[in-house]
């Protein structure tokens, strides 16, 4: 992949608060950050972490070049002192984050940044664009590839993505919620995501007949023939002429592999061309649908009895039509003083914007007997939910609701991704997170997954940290 240097993907505040940083005596100031996010997209019970790779690329490569400085200087606004500082600039923070693939909930941290307020302050900007565009993505699809109940989803949106980035790395979030692979060639090039296609209509009307198209196309490609039969006429014209095709490549000794529908009643269609298929005995011919499809769509042809194989999804998936943000947020959490850490919250009329402070730690837990997620507990930083212990947990937005449980396994969510400014985690493959992404899923209970109301999932604060956001909200600020 080709470094870009992304420094300067910020907002503006950012660099002036830096600048203010620096000049009060504040840039080594120790802070903590969190990324978190407040709702889960179309009102699902969860969302996909995805993004993180692309995060600690970023901070990899955090430099300021005299172009940059160049730029700076021309503002008018900034002191020769911090222009000085920035030429010199390292990334020295620490980081801790929850893995890509991993099902996440609102109000959690998955992302906390700890290191001088100046370099923990700056990063805010390019975190949240990697990781809420690519979980909203891998959001997206993971419903999607739920709702087509084990069939393969093909992501097929490049073309409708906003912008190169958004198709490339949409394409990478789609795979990894669960699409089978992609229409990005560069996403399959850079990142291994497979890259999947067959034709355009434009390749039917460039022959004289429809016939000759898939002919053409048979001869070129006899291992991998899927044909598109809706230019013209699906059910007179398309899949008959793929039929005569395919008993020439039957005769040949090759093997068709499918037929694309990419338009008009998906339901009807596939099962009329599916009866024809089996009648001249192609049974093991796959039905490939497309067409401006999402995970409700999908849903009503499977209850509909449509002969779908696999769906290619498009427009509602590159861009999460549905739900365009994701929302997530990054927030101070605290600040060391003489090697102490000081809680910080921020405060609001809107009680979902109260922010959880202090530095912390995410914990799942499992239940045994099932392996499914019981709830998560955010707990302060060095706080241990121990296995089998009794654990009372409830619901900080509606406190009445209370359990406790027994019989789980507690594991932490988070791990350090850098150290020092220095990265000591390894990305796993896409691949990989995908594999990882459909394990975790499955550890969360049918209820949470429901598209339509959906049970809530318990995220929890220890009593330590409850007690400590207790006390700050009862302070007086001025």
């Amino acid at each position: 992949m080709n470094e870009r240097n992304l420094t300067m993907l910020t907002d503006f505040y950012e660099l002036t608060m830096a600048n203010g940083y620096f000049e009060n005596g504040m840039g080594d100031t120790i802070s903590y950050f969190d990324m978190f996010f407040r709702r889960v997209p179309d009102n699902g019970g969860f969302a996909i972490m995805c993004g993180l790779e692309q995060v600690i690329d970023y901070l990899k490569n955090l430099r300021f070049t005299d172009e940059d400085i160049d730029y700076l200087r021309g503002k008018g606004i900034f002191s020769e002192k911090f222009l000085e500082y920035l030429r010199d600039f390292r990334f020295s923070c620490d980081v801790w984050a929850v893995p890509e693939g991993t099902p996440i909930f609102p109000r959690e941290p998955i992302v906390t940044v700890r290191g001088p307020a100046i370099q923990a302050q700056f990063v805010e900007t390019m975190i949240l664009i990697c990781i809420n565009h690519q979980s909203l993505i891998a959001t997206k699809a993971n419903r999607i590839v739920r709702a087509a109940e084990g069939r393969p989803v093909m992501e097929f949106g490049s073309r409708r993505a906003q912008g190169f980035d958004g198709a490339i790395y949409g394409a990478r979030a789609a795979y990894i919620g669960g699409c089978c692979g992609t229409a990005c060639t560069i996403s399959d090039e850079m990142m291994g995501t497979p890259a999947l296609g067959t034709m355009a209509h434009s390749w039917i009307q460039m022959f004289d007949s429809e016939l000759e198209a898939f002919r053409a196309y048979a001869k070129c490609y006899p291992d991998g023939t899927t044909l598109l039969v809706d230019t013209y006429n699906v059910l007179r014209s398309g899949v008959p002429n793929a039929i005569t095709v395919f008993k020439e490549m039957r005769e040949r000794g090759e093997k068709p592999v499918g037929i694309r529908i990419d338009s008009g009643d998906i339901a009807y269609l596939s099962g009329k061309a599916r009866k024809m298929l089996d009648a001249e005995g192609f049974t093991d011919v796959k039905i490939v649908a497309s067409n401006s499809l999402d995970e409700y769509i999908i849903r009503d042809l499977i209850v509909q009895g449509a002969a779908v194989d696999s769906f290619g999804v498009g427009e509602r998936l590159i861009t999460a039509s549905s739900e365009s943000v994701f929302g997530g947020v990054y927030k101070l959490a605290a600040v060391e003083k003489d090697g102490k850490i000081i809680p910080r919250i921020k405060l609001s009329e809107n009680a979902a914007k109260i922010t959880n402070p202090d530095f912390k730690e995410v914990w799942r837990l499992y239940d045994r007997a099932s392996g499914k997620a019981i709830a998560d507990v955010i707990t302060c930083a060095g706080e241990v939910i121990g296995d089998n212990e009794p654990y009372e947990i409830f619901d900080p937005e509606h406190p009445y609701k209370r359990k406790t449980v027994t019989d789980f396994t507690a594991k932490k969510l988070m791990v350090q991704i850098f150290d020092g400014g220095k990265c000591v985690y390894e990305s796993p493959s896409a691949g990989e997170i995908r594999e990882y992404c459909a394990r975790q899923t499955d550890t969360i209970w049918d209820e949470v997954k429901r598209f339509e109301y959906p049970h809530e999932y318990y995220v929890d604060l220890s009593q330590k940290l409850w007690d400590k956001k207790n006390e700050l909200l009862s302070k007086e600020y001025r």
